[in-house]
């Protein structure tokens, strides 16, 4: 064959194919979305209806929300310093005990015995320094002889003292005043020291703890006021703090902090959590509006104002941010009227229907 009618047929078939390729693959017109934007046409200059809201300067309260919990001002687990069995319990459970009052007893009956037996050698111990020392007034015995017989007495005392102080182990006392729990023990029953008797709580004044994050540390101090809450109260009870951690929580990365509750009358129960609010400060005549306003745009926040019946956007600075509203630096001024509502639809120049003003 010869080569230029085996070139030929060459070219050919790559033109055809080429020639196939574009038909497939070149788009068609879609004729289901032709049709649907010929019966519904997309207007451009049809308003939108919106909620506005008209700037007026008002105190701003800068507050910080956080969790807590209620704590007793002091707790214990109450036992006695020795063993023994225990011959009385002088406490109800569930009831205000005061400071120093008897609230059990272990049997102290050896101890007793004892200390009789050396309270019984006193009067013959004083009497023989007593004899003694007007002996040596006469230089009848020697000094050293007197000072002997005042050893004897000096110790005679001193193990009276510590057969007393061990009689005072045998008794459970009530370190702070406080409400007592429930009893674990029964009367009759062997106690040691590491027996826990029952649990004594101090309610009044009431401890708050709670963390906040590290960026706040700085701000909370000795003195700072702050309001909780707790379920099932509608009333809400101030607190001040009173100590805080001495360094941030590595891992948390919270600081630890504790304020005080009077409780005065016994309301409120430990271990019960709260709902606390900070204030942080007060800015008066701020401009604020509502967070909903704010349109971010490009690492940018915007806003829309209303201008002769159309939205026009304008950039703003933030301030602090509260629950519901958002702090405006610059940007803005009293007396302008911003839309609240259909902000993702707006455009600029977009003409605008206002349903509701504030």
């Amino acid at each position: 064959m010869d080569k230029r009618i085996k070139w030929g047929i060459i070219v050919l078939a790559g033109a055809g194919l080429t020639a196939l390729g574009i038909h497939t693959f070149t788009p068609g017109e879609n004729k289901e979305l032709a049709a649907a934007e010929k019966k519904s046409p997309v207007d451009k200059n049809k308003a939108l209806n919106v909620n506005a809201k008209i700037i007026k300067p008002h105190l701003l309260t800068d507050q910080l929300f956080v969790s807590g919990k209620l704590m007793p001002d002091e707790e214990v687990d109450l036992s006695f310093e020795t063993s023994g069995k225990i011959t009385s319990i002088e406490f109800t459970e569930g009831s205000f005990v005061s400071k120093g009052q008897l609230l059990a007893k272990v049997n102290d009956s050896q101890l007793q015995a004892q200390l009789k037996r050396l309270e019984a050698q006193m009067p013959l111990a004083e009497d023989r320094v007593f004899r003694q020392n007007a002996l040596l007034q006469r230089d009848a015995v020697s000094k050293e002889a007197y000072e002997q017989v005042k050893t004897e007495l000096a110790t005679l005392n001193a193990d009276i003292e510590n057969v007393k102080a061990n009689i005072a182990m045998t008794e459970l006392r009530a370190p702070f005043d406080g409400i007592i729990g429930l009893r674990q023990v029964s009367l009759g029953a062997y106690a040691s020291p590491t027996t826990v008797i029952a649990k004594l709580t101090k309610i009044t004044p009431l401890k708050v703890e709670f963390a906040v994050p590290e960026r706040y540390a700085r701000q909370i101090q000795k003195g700072t006021n702050l309001t909780f809450k707790i379920e099932g109260r509608l009333e809400t009870f101030n607190s001040q703090v009173y100590a805080t951690e001495s360094r941030i929580n590595e891992e948390t990365h919270t600081l630890t902090v504790r304020a005080l509750y009077p409780n005065r009358n016994g309301e409120l129960l430990p271990g019960r959590y709260a709902d606390i609010a900070l204030k942080q400060q007060e800015i008066q005549d701020a401009i604020a509006i509502p967070s909903e306003a704010i349109v971010p745009e490009m690492g940018k926040n915007k806003v829309f104002l209303y201008r002769s019946g159309l939205a026009e956007p304008v950039d703003v600075e933030i301030g602090i941010r509260t629950e519901a509203e958002v702090q405006v630096l610059k940007g803005l001024s009293a007396g302008d009227t911003i839309l609240t509502s259909g902000t993702l639809q707006l455009r600029t120049g977009m003409p605008v229907i206002l349903d509701q003003i504030n």
